[in-house]
């Protein structure tokens, strides 16, 4: 379906609208496009984790690597481009695998937490990537292209569906202060109306920029009806009036924010069993700040917003959290302490609201990291690695308590079954609704979409 013609306004349009107050912009950004399909979910959460967390450490057990532990790789074994196999050696994990709930689901002891909503998990083992670069590989993850220059999937699910709230944006980033390795474009609208790229809500401090009002609301609506106006007289007489169409509708989407952003923001009249349950009173700072984002995950998807992404907070000036290539012991559980509650949290809220069945979960970072080391020691860590790794959806019409996939046994690449982010994304849309082949818009002379010309609906992981 080629959505371009209707998701735009004419610029006689435009102009009716700027002096209407902008209801028919407003209207047509709430609409979204027909579903293709019966939607199992209506929002996604997306849990980022940054940098990497070891698949071998988390859902892919493998025995053998602790059997071998400080023996040669060998030749075959898959490194980085830039590494030699000579010197490196197998490398167990330090943490103890256990079979979990009732589903028996593998989860290791790093993360306790989430190992307790284990049968709500739908854990794939066989993800393959295309470059161990942590730049490449967050925007492969964000935007299905490893150079960018596309629009992210929450802009893209923005686009497709629209907003259920028209006080409120399609897609959000809850922000832990700071920018990812392959920067804001992971988040953007790229060749989308800008209406529909990330509104970041940061965890510290005021949660977005100029929210507050400085007029009363007579004269700041008087205010952007001149302002509408004049961009759309500007846009009437351009070539392409796109950006300056999605740029008035940004200026009205501000306008209802205002108040609704600041109410969903603000946890402190969450109950106090709530505040437990995610950690929000935490005496680490780092956890009391994803901790606060997670909950506001869940109140922003219960105010209709349609894709929220939690980041992860940096420490000790690393943008790229789970990158350990030194000190893994140390760094994950740093990591795991700060997320693992938070997550498990947002996963049985959810479920105890009725709201998991329509959201999907999302946890995932850009890589895995090797099943291999320099040296064994204190000290040891694992690199990039993008040959087999996983990630897991709960929530939102997948399967719970399963794993798809499998690598081999050394957790070394993926052995069978592989998909890549193509599939995922695919498999996500078809759950919203969504058919990716035909959620398209027309840029650069072709029909773009978010999976390009890849990606099947994996229907092993669907109940």
């Amino acid at each position: 379906m080629n959505t371009h013609d209707h998701r735009h306004c004419s610029r006689r349009q435009v102009l009716a609208s700027a002096s209407a107050g902008f209801g028919m912009l407003a209207l047509r950004a709430m609409a979204g496009m027909p579903l293709h399909n019966r939607a199992r979910a209506k929002n996604i959460i997306f849990c980022f984790m940054d940098g990497g967390p070891s698949h071998v450490d988390t859902f892919d057990p493998k025995p053998m690597l602790k059997k071998h532990e400080g023996k040669p790789i060998g030749e075959s074994a898959v490194t980085k481009r830039s590494q030699s196999n000579a010197g490196r050696v197998w490398f167990g994990s330090p943490w103890e695998f256990r079979q979990r709930g009732q589903s028996g689901l593998w989860v290791s002891d790093l993360l306790p937490h989430i190992a307790q909503v284990a049968d709500k998990l739908c854990v794939v083992r066989s993800m393959v990537g295309e470059l161990p670069l942590h730049g490449q590989q967050n925007l492969l993850l964000h935007t299905g292209r490893i150079l960018g220059q596309a629009p992210s999937f929450g802009a893209w699910v923005s686009y497709g569906l629209g907003t259920e709230n028209a006080n409120l944006p399609g897609y959000v980033v809850l922000n832990n202060d700071w920018v990812p390795n392959g920067g804001l474009e992971n988040f953007g609208s790229s060749f989308l109306p800008a209406s529909h790229q990330a509104t970041m809500v940061r965890a510290k401090g005021v949660p977005v920029d100029n929210i507050a009002p400085q007029d009363a609301a007579p004269i700041q609506r008087r205010k952007l009806t001149l302002l509408a106006e004049q961009d759309a007289e500007f846009a009437a007489i351009t070539s392409d009036a796109r950006a300056i169409e999605g740029a008035i509708a940004n200026y009205e989407t501000a306008f209802r924010m205002q108040s609704a952003v600041p109410a969903i923001a603000d946890i402190a009249n969450e109950p106090a069993h709530i505040r437990q349950l995610y950690g929000v009173d935490s005496t680490d700072e780092h956890q009391r700040f994803y901790a606060t984002q997670a909950l506001r995950a869940r109140r922003l998807v219960e105010a209709g917003v349609r894709f929220v992404e939690i980041t992860c907070p940096s420490f000790d000036g690393n943008n790229s959290p789970w990158d350990q290539h030194g000190l893994l012991k140390q760094n994950h559980e740093k990591n795991a302490r700060i997320t693992d509650q938070s997550v498990a949290a947002l996963i049985t809220d959810l479920d105890q609201r009725g709201l998991l069945d329509e959201t999907i979960v999302l946890w995932a970072g850009e890589m895995g990291r090797t099943p291999h080391t320099p040296k064994i020691s204190a000290t040891a860590g694992r690199d990039h690695h993008v040959n087999g790794y996983s990630l897991f959806m709960a929530g939102g019409g997948f399967k719970g308590g399963m794993t798809f996939g499998e690598t081999d046994d050394f957790g070394n690449a993926a052995a069978s079954d592989p998909l890549n982010i193509h599939d995922v994304h695919a498999t996500l849309l078809h759950q919203m609704g969504i058919d990716h082949e035909r959620l398209v818009f027309r840029h650069g002379g072709r029909d773009q979409r978010l999976t390009d010309v890849h990606g099947r609906v994996v229907t092993e992981l669907l109940a």
